[in-house]
């Protein structure tokens, strides 16, 4: 089977991605391409098995295509758009999207994909780079349960655990519910140490009982050290993930569903936004509020 990977704009997650796709080949006359418009972030994909180029046409003919770009408008463009992408692939192909959409952008998507005799599987990842390094993502995906089995070895190769959500488009609406509780945790914590050490608590001390006691979670444990650092640079920035708080409130419009917690946190998140932090990390959401308090949650305070 011959596997081919679009890189368009991958960032950190691209590249371990293409590495362990190819490192677990079924056999010698499998290969990986790895394609990304921009030379540049073809750098250091050098592998047995995996080609790297700038050449689009590499995609032709394609059974398997994966795609992982920035947002839903990339997605559709690259495949639907001048180009063309998906009528260039091989008939039935699949394209599994690993990026992270909107939902109904997906099942949009998904239906364009199937007028042209393709499949379509919405596939989001979780785990940050590190999952990708290790290859042990949680991929959650939406799409024909045929389609779905079909590539599952190949998901096999890039994560641990793979989850048949339902139909097109019940990947990305997983995924969304993953990142906006992600959100809500950073979000309750940017306002809550900073809280904490107005009122004279030692932010070190509190820091040791968010990362380890009842109120612990991934979001308290990655962020709160680098925020007692004062490193905010180290994950994905405010403005580009932006895009999962839209795409629930979008899901919860449509469908008249109340999120009040929700969207409070959306509150924060544009707060640091409109204050100029969206190069930053999620973590960057507690600056507001140190600068409302007039205080900072560091170490040796």
């Amino acid at each position: 089977m011959v596997v081919r990977i679009a890189l368009l704009g991958l960032g950190a997650m691209g590249h371990p991605i293409a590495r362990n796709l190819a490192a677990k080949r079924a056999s010698e006359a499998e290969t990986i391409v790895a394609v990304d418009s921009d030379p540049a972030r073809l750098a250091g994909l050098d592998a047995p098995g995996l080609v790297a180029t700038a050449d689009p046409a590499a995609i032709d003919g394609a059974e398997v295509l994966f795609l992982c770009l920035p947002n839903g408008d990339v997605v559709e463009s690259v495949l639907l758009g001048a180009g063309r992408l998906a009528e260039r692939l091989a008939p039935g192909a699949v394209v599994v999207d690993l990026s992270t959409i909107a939902h109904a952008k997906a099942v949009a998507i998904g239906r364009a994909l199937e007028a042209t005799g393709r499949r379509f599987i919405d596939a989001p990842v979780s785990g940050a780079p590190a999952g990708a390094e290790a290859a042990t993502l949680t991929v959650m995906c939406g799409g024909e349960t045929e389609a779905v089995a079909q590539v599952r070895p190949l998901l096999e190769r890039i994560g641990t655990r793979i989850l048949h959500m339902g139909p097109v488009g019940a990947g990305q609406l997983t995924k969304t519910i993953n990142n906006v509780l992600y959100d809500i945790n950073i979000a309750a914590l940017a306002e809550v140490l900073p809280m904490a050490v107005a009122m004279g608590l030692d932010p070190d001390q509190v820091a040791a009982v968010v990362t380890t006691g009842t109120s612990r979670s991934y979001a308290s444990q990655y962020f709160v050290p680098r925020i007692l650092q004062g490193r905010f640079d180290e994950g994905y920035p405010l403005g580009a993930a932006y895009k999962d708080l839209v795409a629930a409130a979008a899901v919860a419009a449509e469908n008249g569903f109340p999120m009040p917690v929700t969207s409070a946190a959306t509150a924060t998140y544009q707060t640091a936004l409109r204050q100029g932090h969206a190069d930053k990390d999620k973590g960057a959401m507690v600056l507001p509020f140190e600068d409302l308090l007039g205080v900072r949650v560091r170490s040796g305070r």
